[in-house]
């Protein structure tokens, strides 16, 4: 897995209409549900993979900008070094924006809570998170934040299709933690 960085996100309950009795609240990477602390890209201060290198980066953002992080929560993200490419059904590689410098810094605390699945049909920052954003999670077992509990749960749904006519891919598997040392 290769580190992306840090996000703190407003976790929302899981909504009705997920229809997965089972999901308690959305860990999901994607800000479709529980949303992004602000939105960030015009700030132009994230990496090359659309997050941020460090807690204190968007602590930072949120103090210059007048920005609450209060009620949410902070996320650090981690990959696995390759994307499902949904037209040749095949594993290929993916990079960080060159333009953009990233350097992840690593928590000295964190709790892995499950992995997500995210489209990624620009290339450059995470779009949608098709267990949450399109309800996958009422027929794809997941855990109590919508995520697949393990990371061979997460390869077999997509390799047996069960992201099929959901959002456009590639996909790529995402390490969901929760950071304790904020």
């Amino acid at each position: 897995m290769r580190p992306l960085g840090y996000m703190y996100k407003r976790v929302a309950v899981a909504p009705q209409w997920l229809n997965a009795p089972r999901v308690a609240d959305v860990y999901a990477l994607s800000g479709c549900v529980s949303e992004n602390f602000a939105d960030y890209i015009n700030f132009w201060r994230h990496n090359g993979h659309w997050l941020f290198d460090s807690p204190a980066i968007i602590r930072s953002l949120a103090k210059e900008h007048a920005i609450s992080l209060e009620g949410s929560k902070l996320f650090y993200y981690e990959a696995h070094d390759l994307q499902y490419d949904d037209t040749s059904s095949k594993w290929v590689a993916f990079a960080a924006e060159p333009s953009f410098e990233t350097n992840v810094q690593l928590p000295s605390a964190s709790s892995l809570e499950g992995f997500d699945v995210t489209s990624f049909s620009a290339g450059t920052s995470p779009e949608c998170s098709p267990l949450s954003c399109n309800s996958l999670a009422a027929g794809i077992i997941t855990n109590a934040h919508c995520l697949f509990p393990t990371f061979e749960a997460a390869v077999r749904a997509i390799e047996d299709g069960g992201f099929r006519n959901s959002e456009p891919g590639p996909y790529r598997i995402i390490a969901v933690h929760s950071v304790h040392d904020a």
